[in-house]
């Protein structure tokens, strides 16, 4: 008998008194006792806020996504204790590695992610600087902090694991703690993870909390700098955006719902064709996988009308190969719904169903079972068709969330769109087509209605990722009934642990602030050339003024021809002289960047290793023959990558003899930590 705890406050608690028991779906016998009287909420907040907040704040991005990516190693590495439990929830192996290594892959991604893309410090910079004065001596940025409250993450029955860590790791990369509340039918393997990460010590005390059960009051004891993030049913997200002291307290809700995602078949797409094939196979494979018990499963089916035979065909015989029963025997490609209830729920759903719909299978209820009774909570996969879709209700209000699914008919690009919209907005939407011209009109006509659109066909096939599978880099989530709330997105998913705020004044406090150089701060005059000192002893706003050079005539004839580049501009006069943007003959950008280098380079070995790179290239003033050019370069910003050298961010900016700005980049070399 499984006995899942809490985890709050720094102490594990046991189920006690009240404590729910857990049926399991594949014996209908119990296999769990969890909950029981709710641990102290405000004891849970006050350790999240004051003592796992500060010290996931008090590091910067980067550790915190290191953090995030020692615990994915660590959790992989006791992964096939998470699969030993898997069974239990009704989930094949098969299913539970979209569960288990889908989470663990998350961390992995989000980890790497936080560490490309977020500054190394505490502070993140959205966007450019705004320049608020005429001559530039008050300016304005946009940042981003951590919020100072507690993230509490409320997660669905269907996905313990991956529900879980997707949540957590953005949150904790944010700098903001977690508590984590799993739905109790299958809450013995989100614990089972969670106990694995205490028991890692990788996270600081107070990061993470766990509630088994009920959350008491929690909810209204949040307040504005506290965010709720919600996967579940579309009921029970309605009820907790009412609740009035979340409402009160302007308490962040994110919503990730059930949805009627639909995938549409391209009028392009001929029977028995590559794209045709796959089509077939990802429409079977979102019917069961996790027993159809996802919030991306497909759930109708849009194809031209004249494929409705061909499609009902090739999907009933592929559906008459998934072998249903027992998730722990290898012969088993289904398995069991979470529990008795949600069976009886999907069962409800198809009666409901029925009136709009022909089933073109068998009896669900009647499944051929492999290596178990009927007392499990086991359905057959079920093909429903609607032939008039647009008369139809339920279809596209009514989610059977099951291994079922609907077909129906459209008859051209506009009306399959519009059936797609008809789900009032969802997670995601499918396109199987080798069109581009129906993947151009399907998304303008759907983009407003889904979260993602995935579209595939014979190009991609090979390498798409399916239409079920959310994925760390991308949104998920969607507007409508499917919550309008986002989830994952890289570092979008970050920044909704976070607040963004204006902050104005000179340039020397916006660095300060932002730990980035900004132009019209001081500059700082290092003791020797830049390029040989290492990462460490380089300061921001450490700068190097060059000696000037000319540019003459005969520069820029030579590497006209050196490099092939004889634009009108820099070698014919007359017609660079009836060029608007030019005074007559100029020398080439590219030119001045090679001059440049040549101006700051110091080309003894030393820390700097590579450039790899240069961002934000612009040219303000055109140079001509005779002009005096020279170089300012400042160290902009810094960030460590590997446990040997990081990478340094220049400003670099060309003047000519009058000190008029002539071109501006940012140049990027990695500089090793020590000599």
């Amino acid at each position: 008998m499984l006995r899942p705890e809490s985890f709050a406050a720094g102490k594990w608690i046991a189920p006690g008194t009240g404590a729910r028991g857990v049926i399991g779906p594949v014996t209908g016998e119990k296999i769990a006792e969890a909950g029981g009287p709710p641990p102290d909420a405000q004891a849970m907040l006050d350790w999240a806020r004051n003592v796992g907040g500060p010290a996931l704040r008090a590091m910067g991005f980067h550790d915190r996504a290191r953090l995030i990516k020692d615990l994915a190693q660590y959790v992989d590495g006791r992964k096939e204790e998470l699969y030993a439990l898997n069974p239990l929830t009704g989930a094949t192996r098969r299913d539970g590695a979209v569960d288990i290594e889908g989470g663990i892959g998350t961390m992995f991604v989000f980890a790497s992610k936080g560490r490309r893309e977020l500054p190394d410090g505490q502070v993140y910079v959205d966007g450019g600087t705004e320049r608020l004065s005429r001559e530039g001596s008050f300016i304005g940025q946009h940042i981003a902090v951590p919020l100072r409250g507690v993230a509490v993450h409320i997660n669905a029955f269907n996905f313990p694991v991956w529900g879980m860590l997707e949540k957590l790791a953005p949150a904790i990369i944010a700098g903001v703690p977690c508590i984590v509340k799993p739905a109790t039918q299958t809450c013995y393997l989100t614990e089972a993870c969670f106990r694995m990460i205490i028991e890692s010590g990788i996270l600081p005390e107070g990061a993470v909390q766990l509630v088994v059960g009920g959350v008491g009051d929690m909810l209204d004891r949040l307040g504005p700098q506290d965010v709720v993030g919600f996967t579940g049913s579309a009921s029970t997200a309605e009820g907790l955006r009412v609740n009035r002291h979340l409402i009160h307290n302007s308490v962040r809700f994110h919503s990730e719902q059930d949805s009627l995602n639909a995938t549409i078949l391209g009028p392009d797409v001929a029977a028995g064709s590559p794209a045709f094939d796959q089509f077939i196979k990802e429409a079977a494979t979102e019917i069961t996988v996790k027993a159809g018990q996802k919030c991306t499963a497909i759930r109708r089916i849009i194809v031209p009308q004249q494929r409705m035979g061909d499609v009902a065909e090739a999907l009933l015989a592929r559906l008459a190969k998934v072998t249903v029963g027992d998730p722990a025997s290898p012969d088993v490609r289904m398995g069991a719904l979470a529990s008795g209830s949600q069976k009886a729920d999907v069962l409800d759903k198809l009666s409901r169903l029925a009136s709009e719909t022909t089933r073109l299978t068998g009896d669900p209820e009647a499944p051929d079972l492999i290596g178990a009774g009927p007392e499990g909570a086991f359905l057959a996969p079920t093909l429903l068709q609607c032939d008039d879709p647009d008369a139809a209700q339920c279809v596209h209000t009514i989610e059977a969330f099951g291994p079922v699914s609907t077909l129906m008919p459209y008859r051209d690009v506009p009306h399959a769109a519009s059936l797609a919209n008809r789900g009032g907005g969802s997670l995601v939407a499918s396109l199987v087509t080798d069109d581009p011209a129906v993947a151009r009109d399907v998304t303008l006509e759907s983009a407003a209605w889904h979260g993602r659109i995935y579209i595939t066909g014979a190009s991609s096939a090979k390498e798409a990722t399916s239409h079920g599978a959310p994925l760390a880099q991308m949104v998920h989530g969607g507007p409508g009934r499917a919550g309008g709330g986002e989830e994952l997105g890289g570092i979008r998913g970050v920044l909704h642990y976070m607040q963004r705020t204006a902050i104005q004044g000179s340039p020397d406090v916006i660095t300060a602030i932002t730990g980035q150089w900004q132009t019209g701060s001081a500059e700082v005059k290092g003791p020797d050339h830049p390029f040989q000192r290492t990462f460490d002893e380089l300061q921001i706003g450490e700068t190097l003024h060059t000696e000037s050079r000319p540019v003459t005539l005969d520069d820029i004839e030579h590497f006209a021809q050196f490099s092939g580049d004889t634009f009108y501009a820099h070698m014919d006069e007359e017609a660079a002289q009836a060029n608007p943007f030019f005074p007559g003959r100029v020398a080439h950008g590219y030119l001045l960047l090679s001059f440049a280098a040549g101006l700051f380079v110091q080309p003894d070995p030393g820390p700097v290793l590579a450039n790899t790179g240069l961002n934000g290239l612009s040219f303000q003033k055109p140079v001509s023959p005779g002009t005096q050019m020279k170089v300012r370069l400042t160290v902009k910003r810094k960030t460590r990558r590997t446990p040997t050298y990081g990478e340094v961010a220049w400003d670099v900016t060309l003047f000519d003899e009058d000190n008029a700005q002539v071109a501006n980049y940012e140049l990027l070399t990695m500089v090793a930590y020590s000599r």
